[in-house]
């Protein structure tokens, strides 16, 4: 007899897909960003020239996954592209910096922008104790990671509601914009070039900045099992978000700098909601509601998907076997959730934001050109493989060149970031030998015990007894009985 498997459903369309890339993009990234990319291109036209080139860099990243999205149709992202490609060594370091650096801090830095656009409306004139706006950060991602192992469907549900709130936020930044312009607010554009910096290292680390706005537009790849027709949704909901999102975010920018100016950008903490104060007259105490809606939409989908990725890896035997189970009722990865709510809420300690955003893209970079090459080393390794889409060459092969050469910079200007990043991917080497390719008996003796905390038979049994509690329908009752008579 065929024992039958607990699963997470398909239930993922196009416009939840859309909902997803432009929920972890449209996080709080455009929030935070603006102020570190002005600073460190010191003009207005060269934060506008770097906020288009990273949407041209992240277009073509993304294309290049939607190849391997539908090429190897699994959860996992660029965990199950790396293993595939590299073998699991490489996996694991990614899934060993993913669980202990970049996923946990962009979280700790969602939940803190989120804090941040709460408090400062409701203390405009006071400074904002770093202890409270840390707790209300804590309770967000705990109340989050809830509502996701609770109901998948309610939380996509709620995406789509988040989306169509960022983009009013979005539309509302660009609206003043366009208004202070045609009103002849061209003052800070005339000339937009005085002060352009010279250093690569602050241009790389002004790309960075920019990146970690756009970062997001992988994560579907992590939810490709619960994408109805993945090869054909996949690549659409890509096609749909990234052209939306540059153009978003040059114009929100642009408006940024129209209105408050380079200066004003640089010394400010919480940017849409001085720009709302400048420009919107009335509505501007509609931005920080607008904009803690965004940031927890955003918050809320990277906690869905990035839980994903430690489910995937459990399951290949790569994290401890507890993170590939599944709640029977729920049919949500619920273990990887409250695993992964335990390292954000850690991730909350560090106070400096900015070093934070570094420290966890420079880790995130380095796996993402990783990944990305994995479409030309397939395509040399396994020519056979069946690809629904296949990108031209130069598209990854651009894109991994451009992002290895931005991979050098970083470590001249924030040393500490990058070192730091460096000495936790080593450490992993070891781990991975000692405790998953030797696989000690202490570690399977615990993994067999996690197995047997809910085998599928009894998840079985569990479902059915549900189904044997609800009353059947007359008709089934009808057929149930004149099976009796005849037996």
């Amino acid at each position: 007899m065929v024992e039958e498997r607990v699963k997470m459903r398909k239930q993922l369309g196009l416009l939840e897909g859309v909902a997803i890339i432009l929920g972890i993009i449209f996080g709080s990234g455009i929030f935070i960003s603006p102020k570190e990319v002005v600073e460190k291109t010191g003009s207005v036209w060269g934060a506008l020239v770097v906020w288009a080139m990273c949407g041209v860099l992240a277009t073509l990243g993304a294309l290049s996954y939607a190849e391997l999205g539908t090429t190897l149709a699994q959860s996992g992202g660029d965990y199950h592209y790396i293993n595939e490609a590299y073998g699991p060594l490489p996996a694991f370091l990614y899934l060993w910096d993913a669980n202990l650096v970049f996923v946990p801090s962009t979280n700790a830095i969602m939940a803190l922008t989120f804090a941040n656009n709460i408090l400062q409306p409701i203390f405009p004139n006071c400074s904002i104790d770093p202890v409270c706006r840390k707790l209300i950060a804590a309770a967000t991602i705990c109340l989050l990671t809830f509502v996701n192992a609770y109901d998948v469907r309610l939380t996509t549900r709620a995406q789509n509601v988040f989306m169509f709130t960022k983009l009013a936020a979005l539309l509302a930044v660009v609206g003043g914009g366009l208004a202070w312009v045609a009103a002849g607010g061209v003052e800070h554009f005339e000339d937009g070039w005085a002060g352009t910096r010279t250093s690569l290292s602050d241009w790389s680390v002004a790309f960075y900045s920019g990146i970690f706005s756009y970062s997001g537009w992988s994560y579907l790849n992590f939810m490709t099992e619960e994408l109805r027709e993945p090869f054909v949704n996949l690549p659409r909901a890509i096609y749909v978000s990234l052209p939306l999102v540059t153009g978003a975010y040059v114009l929100t920018n642009a408006a940024y700098l129209a209105v408050l100016g380079p200066a004003r950008v640089r010394a400010s903490d919480a940017i849409a909601l001085d720009f709302a104060a400048a420009a919107l007259g009335a509505l501007r105490w509609a931005m920080p509601a607008l904009v803690a809606l965004a940031v927890l939409g955003g918050l809320s989908v990277h906690v869905m998907t990035s839980s994903r990725m430690s489910f995937a890896g459990a399951r290949n035997g790569h994290l401890p076997a507890l993170l590939a189970h599944v709640h029977v009722g729920r049919l949500s990865p619920l273990p990887s959730l409250v695993f992964l709510m335990l390292m954000s809420l850690l991730m909350l300690i560090p106070d400096n934001l900015t070093t934070l955003i570094t420290y966890c893209t420079v880790v995130e970079a380095f796996f993402t050109t990783l990944s990305c090459s994995a479409v030309l080393w397939l395509r040399h390794k396994r020519p056979d493989l069946a690809r629904p889409i296949r990108v031209p060459l130069w598209m990854p092969a651009l894109f991994v060149s451009l992002s290895a050469l931005l991979l050098l910079a970083p470590a001249a200007s924030e040393p500490a970031a990058v070192l730091g990043g460096a000495l936790i991917t080593l450490c992993g080497v070891p781990v991975y030998y000692l405790l998953v390719a030797a696989e000690p008996a202490l570690v399977r003796r615990a993994s067999g015990e996690c197995l047997t905390l809910q085998p599928a038979p009894c998840w079985r049994r569990a479902r059915h007894a549900v189904r044997r509690a609800r009353p059947l329908p007359a008709r089934r009752r009808r057929a149930r009985a004149r099976a009796a008579r005849v037996r």
